[in-house]
């Protein structure tokens, strides 16, 4: 029976992890089990930075983006050292179990965990990049992508004012997901991203035809872990004559208040990896699925995530 379970949010931050802690902290409570929260994730387990946590202190803030935890990305944890100082934390603090909140670095740890030490860990999928194989959606993902979109709306209006070429890059680290959302919702004209190989010469091309028939503007998204915009913007230039400006949007894809979808999601999540957890089930992640929460292994949920990229990119050039 567990008496005691604690909850960290590790890696990148993403909106609706205070949700998440919020949901799992008074779940928790309401089945009589106390929660200590990990404060600077794996790092702070390391450290032993813990704090038991009771309703009011996760009273308030639902609505607000970031994590009361804080979080880093702890290179410590990878080694046998820091694993065996965290688990050393878990014994002297009598810990049944963990909610491990994270993208896909957070699940490999959480499964290296387990498999070294046997330590319980339940995750929640958090992340901007919907990095989660085996699910349809983290939370936080539909935030960054709105904070992006907004953007590039905003980016449209002085792209057709001013009749430039605006190159912009998303976040999205290994995976297209934000880029390929975006590029569709906003009516952009290409995209660059990891999943597909690009030829710039065609895209170069297309906006040199583009510009003969009078179209004025263009906007490019480009993925951050396939291609530099300030570097693509400068090849555009170079290779048509015509104004290029790169614009990398960066962290404020990671931050603001979460939409009410990824406050939704996070608090169903955090609810169900609680539930999971005391039901003697671990080593796996909760997700959505099918409009369904679903479980997925950490083993699967942690490899690559496969994109419709073709289908939805022959849709972006159709449209535009």
């Amino acid at each position: 029976m567990m008496k005691r379970i604690a909850v960290l949010t590790t890696g990148g931050d993403a909106p609706g992890m205070n949700a998440a802690i919020r949901s799992v902290v008074r779940t928790a409570i309401y089945h009589n089990v106390e929660v200590l929260g990990v404060f600077h994730g794996w790092s702070g387990l390391i450290n032993e930075e813990l704090k038991l946590l009771d309703r009011r202190a996760v009273s308030g803030i639902i609505n607000q983006g970031g994590t009361i935890l804080r979080t880093t990305r702890c290179r410590e944890f990878h080694t046998e050292e820091g694993k065996q100082r965290a688990f050393e934390t878990i014994k002297r603090h009598a810990i049944d179990g963990m909610v491990v909140i994270g993208g896909n670095g957070s699940f490999a740890g959480a499964h290296e965990f387990f498999k070294r030490y046997n330590v319980r860990c339940i995750g929640v999928p958090a992340s901007i990049d919907n990095d989660i194989n085996g699910i349809d959606l983290t939370f936080g993902a539909d935030t960054a992508v709105n904070t992006a979109l907004s953007a590039i709306d905003n980016i449209r209006d002085t792209s057709t004012s001013m009749e430039r070429i605006f190159v912009i890059e998303v976040m999205g680290r290994n995976t297209g997901y934000i880029a390929l959302t975006v590029a569709l919702a906003g009516g952009c004209e290409d995209i660059i991203i990891p999943e597909r190989s690009y030829d710039l010469e065609a895209i170069c091309q297309d906006i040199a035809r583009g510009n003969a028939r009078g179209k004025a503007s263009w906007i490019i998204v480009v993925a951050e872990g396939a291609a530099s915009a300030t570097e693509i913007a400068r090849k555009i230039t170079d290779k048509t004559s015509l104004e290029t400006r790169p614009v990398v949007l960066g962290h404020i894809q990671r931050g603001g208040r979460p939409t009410a979808y990824s406050r939704e999601l996070a608090l169903r999540l955090g609810y169900e990896a609680v539930i999971r957890l005391l039901a003697g089930e671990y080593d796996e992640a909760v997700g959505i699925s099918g409009n369904k929460i679903v479980t997925v292994n950490l083993e699967l949920a942690i490899q690559k995530k496969s994109l419709d990229v073709e289908r939805i990119y022959k849709l972006i050039r159709i449209l535009t």
